[in-house]
């Protein structure tokens, strides 16, 4: 089974330096825990994320990336710099709603139309440990797109938004990131359990 997760540098973490492409961030954590726990069965992983990807960065490697390797099951991480860059780079062009929903569609689209792959579609994780942080009240409207695209597309959904806030909300004051957006230890440990609880069956 060929399992391909495709997102910006929270997927990518630490891939560059790993002999087998995986890294050492969630991507790696779900791997060790099939290829353990089912040792018969055969998995390829592939990790094709990229650093400060937003959605338009997907959607011009989209057909080399995610559709050309003609994975089983296809795991979308995006949203983060969709928002983040409004917030640090508000002199760029930035991706609106409206439009990340129209690229999200398309990408989906493509993927129904060309592979026969299981798609599963992660929420976009927090921007600052503060619920109530600037990039924490701009996420949700992101979160609910694919929300939508979601059930559009018959997806797996991973709330891995949710988990983070609910997190955030017990503050047992234990951090989750490096620098209030890419993952530490534990940040990495959470995104891979909430995408095993909510995904692991598409790959049973």
């Amino acid at each position: 089974m060929k399992v391909l997760f495709i997102g910006d540098s929270i997927t990518e973490w630490g891939r560059h330096g790993d002999p087998e492409d995986i890294g050492t961030g969630y991507v790696r954590l779900i791997h060790d825990y099939f290829v353990t726990l089912y040792p018969n069965k055969q998995f390829t992983f592939l990790n094709r994320g990229v650093g400060g990807n937003r959605i338009t960065d997907l959607a011009e490697r989209w057909q080399q990336d995610a559709i050309a390797p003609n994975p089983d099951v296809i795991s979308v991480s995006i949203g983060i710099n969709d928002v983040w860059r409004q917030i640090d780079h508000p002199e760029m062009e930035q991706v609106s709603v409206k439009q990340f929903e129209h690229l999200y569609v398309d990408l989906l689209t493509q993927v129904k139309e060309k592979t026969n792959a299981k798609i599963i579609l992660m929420e976009p994780t927090v921007i600052d440990e503060d619920v109530e942080s600037r990039g924490n009240q701009l996420l949700p409207n992101y979160v609910a797109v694919i929300r939508k695209v979601a059930q559009q597309f018959d997806a797996t959904l991973v709330p891995t938004h949710r988990a983070f806030i609910d997190y955030l909300k017990a503050n047992n004051g234990y951090k989750l990131t490096t620098d209030g957006v890419h993952m530490n230890s534990t940040g990495n440990m959470l995104m891979a359990t909430t995408w095993i609880q909510a995904a692991g069956e598409r790959l049973k």
